[in-house]
């Protein structure tokens, strides 16, 4: 038996595809997009932090799904260890621009673009750096570059990093106090309790279509004991273990599944 027949789903279960109105905003993370929202409705910048797994996507989505299309301009840039012009490079070409000349004229491309946006459309561009924890320190400097018009007097975009926990000792370096006075609100993000835990799994399944939640309760403690509240974890967790008890013609997951699922996902 497929899974989504097995457990009476329309659409499988635990997987990226969901829209932003469908998103589970546990309360670490409304707090974080709204502390985010709320700076960058305010011209300034912002940082979100946590381990892999934390929910960092999911407030970049909240937050786009927050910010009127009328009002703003989104761009998504996922990071490497760039140097200034490739990174320029990168923002540009997610900008929709040419991607070439020196450091200077990209800096200088892209200033006028945001400066553009704004004044014919009444847009202010946000951009949000994933991976920022990867920054390097001499890189750090192209944030404060990008953001300054008018010898800072003039507050036309906004930028988003999206980190791992290096990401905020990066910041609290003395060379970067500049960069980390233009960012307005610090969101920390940290795992899922374990009521928390149960209430996302029961709202992914509920979103699927399930009629009634297919895990039963030893497979629910199982899962938090082994994801320990990290959303990758928990995702792929429970979508194997659906998996394993659908072919195995039941309609109930149990612990011993979620036994099963572990070796499968992490041999090891």
């Amino acid at each position: 038996m497929d899974l989504k027949s097995a457990f009476g789903m329309h659409t499988p279960p635990f997987t990226r595809e969901i829209k932003p109105d469908q998103l589970f905003v546990a309360p670490s993370l409304q707090q974080a997009t709204d502390g985010t929202v709320h700076a960058i409705e305010r011209r300034m910048c912002a940082a979100v932090f946590g381990g892999a797994g934390t929910g960092k996507t999911t407030v970049a989505r909240a937050v786009c799904a927050r910010l009127p299309e009328a009002r703003y301009r989104t761009r998504y840039v996922k990071l490497a260890s760039l140097g200034k012009r490739d990174l320029c490079r990168e923002i540009a070409r997610a900008c929709g621009l040419e991607p070439v000349g020196s450091y200077p004229a990209l800096v200088h491309k892209l200033q006028d673009r945001f400066e553009r946006t704004l004044e014919e459309s009444a847009q202010r561009t946000v951009i949000f750096l994933d991976d920022a924890h990867e920054l390097r320190p001499d890189v750090m400097g192209i944030l404060r570059v990008l953001t300054n018009f008018a010898m800072d007097s003039k507050l036309v975009m906004s930028i988003v990093l999206l980190g791992q926990p290096p990401l905020a000792s990066l910041l609290a370096k003395d060379e970067h106090e500049d960069i980390a006075r233009r960012i307005a609100h610090y969101a920390p993000l940290r795992p899922l309790s374990r009521d928390e835990t149960l209430a996302y799994i029961a709202h992914r399944s509920t979103l699927a279509g399930a009629r009634q939640l297919p895990f039963d309760v030893n497979a629910l403690e199982a899962i938090f004991e082994m994801s320990r509240g990290n959303l990758r974890a928990i995702d792929a967790l429970a979508l194997e273990s659906l998996d394993l008890a659908a072919r195995a013609n039941l309609q109930v997951v149990s612990a011993m599944h979620l036994t099963a699922a572990r070796r499968t996902l992490w041999p090891s």
